[in-house]
């Protein structure tokens, strides 16, 4: 499926063109700190003076969907910042050292901060033998949230595509990266503000917000037959929780053995 249209056609994206292009320059700083070897001290990475938090605020005081900020704990936020090597000058390195994380629809949607105890996963600790070996290394990608079916959001680095700084997503329905044709702070925005449901057509069950609310930030439902099998109806189901964790490894393995001949370029880092 091609989600770029979804982004394209979004009112709510378009009306804050200006907010997206201070987004765009902000990204460029993260980028080059976390592909940089030498690890910046957490003190440079603290903007004081021109944060970019303020204006993530606005955007969730605004949103039409329901948004949550999980508690931060400010130490363990300067070491996850630290970790990660991004600034919060910009709209990921804010969101990593002012939440815990952030739920959307009920915690239909995960999106990584510095970790919480309804999601006890930060986004340096969840990126280490997956995306890089040690913190401060060159990243092909970085996993920045996934959901309640075993989707998972990234930014691409160059190890999915050519358009560097865009936000893919690894679909549960096909196994295989889609760009989404947005950065981080679009991708914000869209789940702040988005009819999730067209994003999520066929892979929402009709009673699935029964089931949500109170889901464990570390875990994700698993469906038999596979959601990536011909055919598969998400209402003919059955469904499991499983450890996200687990999900992520099973999925890019997965992954790799369906599209191995299709040309799709793959992450070549420690899995």
């Amino acid at each position: 499926m091609d989600y770029r249209y979804i982004f394209e056609n979004n009112k709510s994206i378009s009306m804050k063109s200006t907010s997206i292009a201070i987004i765009i320059s902000l990204s460029l700083f993260s980028i080059t700190t976390f592909a940089q070897n030498k690890l910046i001290s957490v003190d440079k990475l603290i903007n004081n003076i021109d944060p970019a938090w303020p204006l993530v605020q606005k955007w969730i005081d605004a949103a039409k969907n329901k948004v949550e900020v999980l508690p931060v704990d400010s130490a363990k936020a300067k070491e996850v910042l630290y970790n990660s090597q991004m600034t919060t000058y910009a709209t990921l390195g804010s969101v990593i050292y002012n939440t815990g994380g952030i739920m959307v629809d009920n915690g239909w949607i995960r999106i990584l901060g510095s970790g919480s105890e309804r999601l006890n996963r930060n986004i340096a600790e969840w990126n280490k033998d997956k995306t890089i070996k040690e913190y401060g290394d060159n990243v092909p990608y970085l996993l920045i949230a996934d959901d309640a079916v075993g989707g998972f959001f990234a930014i691409n680095y160059g190890g999915l595509g050519k358009d560097i700084k865009n936000v893919y997503y690894l679909e549960p329905n096909s196994l295989t990266w889609q760009p989404l044709g947005a950065g981080y702070g679009e991708f914000l925005i869209f789940c702040f503000d988005s009819d999730l449901s067209k994003f999520y057509k066929g892979l929402r069950w009709n009673s699935w917000n029964q089931f949500i609310s109170n889901l464990d930030g570390s875990k994700t439902y698993s469906f038999r037959p596979y959601l990536w099998e011909e055919g598969t109806d998400i209402e003919k189901c059955t469904r499991k929780l499983v450890p996200t964790e687990d999900m992520y490894r099973f999925n890019i393995m997965k992954s790799k053995e369906l599209n191995v001949d299709k040309g799709i370029k793959k992450d070549d880092s420690k899995q």
